[in-house]
């Protein structure tokens, strides 16, 4: 109906497709299509190549078809014997769905727009030895180095491979998970490589179950066209005009720890969970709690501290090992060399599928580790009989990945990304649990503290018997008491902070019950990094808790910045070390799950791959939510999802090559940089912006008028002659040996520099003057405009009056003195726009300034937090020597968290745009070290870390 509609509106001779069906034949046509791949039911292969017309799986022997069950009723028996009849006509039974690779890497080539870009690593990227792209990475220049005939052109692309599993149904009531593989180029600028414009679908692997270990049997048809780019296909680029070797290369996956599992091949559960640290992951099995828990952090130490000899303090042992190093490709290959495994869900000697796990009779689940020989028969083997490598290799690995078919695999420094999304939302659920004593989700309960009793430590908290009778576990020192849980819970539901920011917050917090629920991984990121800190302490039970926090806070914000130092790298890991060692000494065992552990080795990631931007599975997860928008059908979700993504990335591919339209590919962001350069150029000190909200006339009173003016000619260079002039005259009316101090020059200039200056141009000849010299002595108009709210920077400032009533804080500003390099807080007061009648323009923010000047308006404390009191404020605008006024630009945005105990005191929370990206033309070396948090005072090593709370009432106790 609407291509016959758009067929009738357009004139006659307009070549548009009249059907859907030839609308997906021009769509086909430019390599804008997917293939369909049958599949085995049971995972063991795909019917592709020589088997592609095979009806029955060789493997499991399941039928390529769906199979529908009819009773028989004429041979129907005693016990019902049921016959299976193949339906009439053919339905596959699982279908993979391909969108093919090399097609879509050309097609980045075709358009001059993304030609370009694609060289960008190379030609465009500021070389400074700063890590702000991957190719800035270690592991990018050792390929480098390695393969010189694939670096010589800088057109060659580098890979990355996401893929996680979602349930496309939007509903919790079902477990369908369907699993999307996702590669994403990195050859484009940091500003738009991880725009989900420029993600690339391979393919959706079906549901409902989970892929799982057998992931690698629907990554064949990816790996096949990976040896192809690697070998080269041609391919025009339009930037140059001429075809060239398109090459490609796969540089490593992108997923949450499970599918880390499942691509891989490691097993990413039990005694040697660790990837990194592989079999010599140091893990404590914990009889009670019935899980592994994972320590030893004392490894990372230099080899005489003093952590590494002090055994009450810890697990009771000393630590004289060295940190594990990281297992090279070949030391894997050669592991791996034992694994024999066939993949697919086989039937055991019960006909039952090994996924359907038998259970015992308490209805517990029995795991039975069964090997498989390469013809697919399965039977149980005795691993006392099997070689001691191979017994070994079985212990940690599940299977050899398909990626190491890649004739370079082996090579790459970094094959698979541990995710700092998912290891800092679990951080941050382990520190809340515990905190808040949630249910299943606390680290501190009976079998925790029993399992100390087993390992023989902290003999203060363990259970006690009363003289009642009555037990109870005696109160840790991180435990909490009610009132401050609620103080905990209280200062997160009024929490309220910047657009775009985060999200509300304080939805997710139920101050009752004291539980906070329906935290997504955003949320979690934004709470241990600035929030969490800030709340422990009103309300922490010591300062050692606090300290800890305070430090994996500053740990994660360091780790997640765009811009970073390797020099720097190194001292972050050194506190992370030990503020890992520092919690083995105050938290249970319990504690240290997996993801507490790999916090250790991140920053040796960061070191290899960049940035964590390009390899947290943040830019994925936002992707998937989108696929998720796709599906219609609920009966064929993937089919949905194939479709709707065939069609949005052909408007994409389109989209190139409209000018002056706005589409997906250049839809200006949430807080849009000001217009076009000829209106940026109308207004001084780079003040333009994107006025919000109802525009008014105002007419400005005299003493608001001389205090933006006057704020105006101070910034001047061109009137720095006058200004001199005007010093040097106030001096010689000054008798004799008279000599004024630099206050009393700034009191003169400001009470009267702006009339003496006013009165010159007019004396002036016009031909002595330049233009603006002589509309700046004439001041601005008195009428100016007046905003509610102003988009400058990446920030999106509100007046105080307008977010009096939203749940959104976009009031704080920060001014850094030019001079001194003394930060100023305040608050939005009102935005005006000076009209120097027609000339030029200058946008003024009027604020609420704190007096930073004395210890009643700000002050830190020792964990490194700003707090500021809005009872003292300097510059208010009352008198006409105040200073209310600075210009739009010279401000950086800020959000406030209120003390709890102290109502006028704020604590500080600094943050960076969502879309600021420093690519080294602002910010050197020196500016971009100044990113990473202070280094907070440190715990005395040789205390005791108190393990238990003196000051606790009976009340706080934990009952069993």
């Amino acid at each position: 109906m609407l291509l016959e509609l758009l067929i009738d509106a357009f004139p006659e001779g307009t070549s548009l497709p009249r059907s859907t069906y030839e609308a997906k034949k021009v769509i086909k046509a430019l390599g804008l299509s997917y293939e369909k791949i049958h599949c085995c039911p049971n995972d063991c292969l795909l019917f592709l190549g020589e088997k592609a017309n095979d009806e029955v799986c060789h493997v499991c022997g399941s039928s390529r078809w769906v199979i529908k069950k009819q009773v028989d009723k004429e041979k129907k028996t005693q016990d019902e014997e049921t016959n299976n009849v193949p339906i009439k006509k053919k339905k596959a039974a699982k279908v993979l769905r391909y969108f093919p690779l090399i097609p879509r890497l050309q097609r980045l080539f075709v358009s001059t727009k993304t030609a370009k870009d694609m060289r960008w690593h190379e030609e465009g990227r500021v070389k400074d030895g700063l890590l702000r792209h991957p190719a800035d990475g270690k592991a990018w220049r050792a390929f480098d180095e390695r393969y010189p005939d694939f670096s010589s052109d800088s057109r060659n692309v580098r890979l990355g491979l996401a893929s996680d599993g979602f349930n496309p149904f939007r509903t919790m009531n079902t477990t369908y998970s369907t699993w999307p593989v996702v590669v994403i180029p990195y050859n484009l600028p940091s500003w738009i490589c991880m725009k989900q414009s420029n993600f690339i679908l391979s393919m959706i692997i079906p549901g409902e179950k989970s892929p799982g270990n057998d992931i690698d049997i629907f990554l064949q048809p990816l790996i096949d066209e990976l040896k192809q780019l690697w070998g080269g296909v041609d391919t025009y680029d339009a930037s140059t005009g001429q075809t060239f070797h398109l090459r490609a290369m796969l540089m490593w996956t992108i997923n949450d720890f499970p599918a880390y599992g499942n691509l891989s091949g490691w097993s990413t559960k039990g005694k040697y969970a660790c990837p990194c640290c592989a079999e010599n992951t140091h893990s404590k099995w914990l009889y009670n709690g019935r899980k592994y828990c994972y320590m030893g952090h004392r490894r990372w130490l230099p080899e005489d501290h003093t952590f590494r000899y002090q055994k009450y303090y810890f697990d009771g042992s000393e630590e004289l090992r060295m940190a594990p190093e990281i297992a090279s490709g070949s030391n894997v290959l050669g592991q791996l060399e034992s694994v024999k495994v066939t993949l697919g869900k086989l039937p055991n000697e019960e006909g039952k599928f090994m996924n359907n796990r038998k259970k015992n009779k308490k209805g517990k689940r029995k795991r039975k580790r069964q090997v498989l020989d390469e013809i697919g028969e399965s039977h149980e083997q005795d691993l006392g009989t099997m070689s001691e490598a191979r017994c070994d290799a079985m212990k940690w690995w599940k299977k050899k990945s398909i990626f190491f078919t890649l004739p370079y695999w082996e090579h790459n420094l970094i094959r698979h990304n541990l995710d700092v999304m998912h290891i800092e939302k679990n951080v941050f659920d382990n520190f809340i649990g515990t905190f808040l004593n949630l249910d299943k989700k606390s680290k501190d309960n009976l079998q925790a503290r029993l399992d100390l009793i087993d390992l023989g430590i902290r003999p203060e908290l363990h259970p006690q018997i009363l003289a009642n009778g009555k037990r109870r576990l005696p109160p840790a020192c991180f435990t909490m008491s009610m009132d401050e849980k609620r103080t905990l819970c209280q200062v997160l539901k009024d929490l309220k902070m910047p657009d775009s920011y985060a999200s509300n917050i304080s939805r997710c917090v139920n101050l009752k019950e004291c539980k906070i629920t329906g935290l997504k991984s955003h949320d979690c990121h934004i709470l241990v990094e600035d929030i969490l800190p800030l709340a422990l302490r009103a309300c922490s039970p010591s300062n050692q808790v606090t300290f800890v926090v305070t430090e994996v806070a500053n740990f994660f914000k360091a780790i997640c910045s765009k811009v970073l130092d390797v020099d720097e790298l190194d001292k972050i890991q050194n506190r992370i070390v030990l503020t890992l060692c520092h919690m083995e000494r105050i938290f249970l065992p319990s504690f240290f799950t997996i993801m507490v552990h790999l916090c250790v080795h991140l920053v040796d990631e960061i070191k290899l791959g960049g940035p964590v931007q390009y390899r947290w599975m943040y830019p994925q997860e936002r992707f998937f939510v989108r696929l998720k928008s796709y599906v219609r059908n609920r009966a064929h979700p993937e089919g949905s999802i194939a479709e709707g993504y065939i069609a949005e990335e052909c408007l994409t591919f389109c989209s190139r090559y409209l000018d002056g339209v706005e589409t997906r590919f250049n839809r200006p962001v949430r807080n849009p940089d000001p217009l076009t350069n000829e209106v940026q150029r109308l207004y001084l000190f780079s003040s333009a912006g994107r006025a919000i909200g109802k525009v008014e006339d105002i007419v400005l009173d005299d003493k608001s008028w001389v205090q933006a003016h006057r704020y105006v000619l101070r910034h001047c260079d061109e009137i720095q002659g006058f200004r001199q002039q005007f010093i040097d005259m106030e001096k010689r009316k000054r008798r004799r040996h008279t000599h004024l101090t630099a206050q009393e020059i700034e009191n003169l200039v400001n009470e009267k520099f702006h009339e003496w200056f006013d009165k010159q141009v007019m004396k002036a000849d016009d031909s002595a003057i330049s233009e603006k010299v002589a509309t700046l002595g004439r001041g601005p108009n008195k009428v100016a405009k007046r905003f509610s709210g102003f988009i400058i920077n990446g920030f999106r400032y509100h007046t105080i009056s307008r977010e009096e009533n939203m749940l959104t804080q976009n009031s704080g500003v920060v001014n850094t003195s030019e001079i001194d390099g003394v930060n100023y807080y305040g608050r939005l007061r009102d935005i005006i726009e000076l009209n120097y009648y027609g000339s030029f323009k200058v946008v003024l923010f009027k604020c609420d300034w704190v007096d930073v000047h004395h210890s009643s308006g700000i002050k830190q404390d020792e964990f490194g937090f700003t707090s500021v009191n809005f009872s003292r404020l300097i510059h208010t605008g009352e008198k006409l020597e105040h200073d209310p006024y600075v210009f739009s630009s010279q401000v950086e945005q800020v959000f406030y968290v209120q003390d709890p105990h102290h109502q006028n005191w704020f604590s500080v929370v600094k943050f960076k745009p969502r879309d600021f990206f420093d690519m080294g033309k602002e910010l050197g070396i020196n500016e971009a070290s100044s990113l990473l948090p202070p280094n907070v005072q440190n715990i005395n090593e040789d205390e005791h870390p108190n393990w238990i709370r003196i000051d606790a009432s009976e009340d706080d106790t934990i009952g069993i």
